[in-house]
């Protein structure tokens, strides 16, 4: 009897179920689509499912039937949550205007999963005057609304959001939450969240025992190219090695040539993690680090020397080969042990006939064995 009465609806239950067999999935799509306000009674049933995959296509063939927008709005205000949470992820794909004032309503519902989901609606949508809206569920007492609320307010990259944003960057007690607070900020690339991004490199609950957790901060100041040079330089002085050693780390990955000199002071900091990530981040420099490590191997302390031995060994230049080949007579025999991995890792043939010499003898066997590996890979 219902084929009768609208075989367009009939029509729609044969497609949908088309779309679980992916040689068929493209063209039911298509036809979905074409049959517009017919399909969406069927496709809304469909979200329903329990399977995310099929959701996921369901979803994105009801972004793409302008037709329903009404049947998503009622949805959103009285469909189970789950149905709730899912209509706002199609408002997210669409970017539906009109739906902003029933997403601002679901902001203000009671089911986190919904609200997260709205705010993510209404940062693809992309209406500023949401703003108001969205700035407030940064201090909601669910982490996944926290977190949206930043993903959202971070697409306006509006600065002065900048403010909030921060204060869930310093302040949040769970790491994933200012993990897209501090996201939001680098995406912004505006140089008014530089000072907010420092502060959190200077705050030891970003890095201590957690320095995993850094990767979204050291992205996020990357994030603001060369107008973070200076400020990351000044940071190379502060007082927490471990704060010295991210700035080095940082400088290195942005390349730009007014941190080489500063780099090259670093080497000689007394904390020997910090030394080494300045000879890493200056060999990212290559050939234009060369002269600054060059002068660190004639450093009075060994650790100096071993540390610019390292960097040199990260440069694929010519230059660097002779300096190297010299170490190998260095006074200190872990000045030494660097200048001979360094030389196997650059595959400097020039540097054999040294190597032999050192592979030949006898009273250092750790050194002897370190040399005929280092020729076994230059061979």
């Amino acid at each position: 009897m219902d084929w009768f009465i609208n075989p367009k609806q009939n029509e729609a239950k044969r497609l949908v179920s088309w779309l679980a067999d992916s040689g068929k999935r493209e063209r039911a799509a298509q036809n979905l689509i074409r049959l517009g306000a017919d399909a969406v009674p069927v496709l809304m049933d469909a979200l329903q499912t329990q399977d995310p995959g099929l959701s996921a296509i369901y979803q994105q063939i009801l972004a793409r039937i302008p037709s329903a927008s009404p049947e998503l709005a009622k949805a959103l205000t009285s469909a189970h949550p789950l149905i709730r949470g899912r209509v706002a992820e199609i408002f997210a794909i669409s970017g539906d205007k009109s739906a902003v004032p029933v997403l601002i309503e679901a902001l203000r519902g009671e089911f986190f999963t919904v609200k997260s989901r709205a705010a993510i609606a209404l940062g693809n949508i992309g209406d500023a005057r949401v703003l108001p809206e969205l700035l407030p569920l940064l201090k909601d007492k669910e982490n996944e609304v926290r977190i949206a609320a930043c993903i959202a307010i971070g697409k306006f990259r509006d600065p002065s959001t900048f403010d909030e944003l921060a204060n869930v960057t310093l302040d949040d007690p769970v790491i994933e939450v200012r993990q897209a607070a501090v996201k939001a900020l680098g995406d912004s690339r505006h140089p008014a969240a530089i000072p907010f991004l420092m502060e959190a490199l200077r705050d030891s609950f970003w890095w201590f025992e957690r320095e995993q957790s850094t990767r979204d901060l050291f992205t996020a100041i990357e994030n603001m190219g060369g107008d973070v040079v200076e400020p990351l330089i000044e940071a190379l002085g502060d007082r927490e090695g471990t704060v010295r050693r991210f700035a080095a780390m940082i400088l290195g990955k942005l390349r730009d040539p007014r941190a080489i000199e500063e780099l090259g002071m670093t080497l000689y900091d007394l904390h020997h993690d910090v030394s080494q990530v300045a000879a890493e981040a200056l060999a990212q420099f290559g050939a234009d680090a060369v002269g600054v490590l060059r002068e660190a191997l004639s450093h009075p302390e060994a650790g100096v020397r071993e540390r610019a031995a390292h960097g040199l060994g990260l440069i694929r230049d010519e230059r660097v080969v002779p300096l190297l080949i010299e170490r190998l007579n260095d006074p200190d025999r872990v000045v030494k042990k660097q200048a001979i991995q360094s030389l196997g890792g650059l595959q400097a043939k020039r540097a054999v006939p040294a190597l032999q010499q050192i592979a030949a003898d006898r009273s250092d066997r750790e050194l002897a064995a370190l040399a005929k590996a280092a020729i076994e890979k230059i061979s």
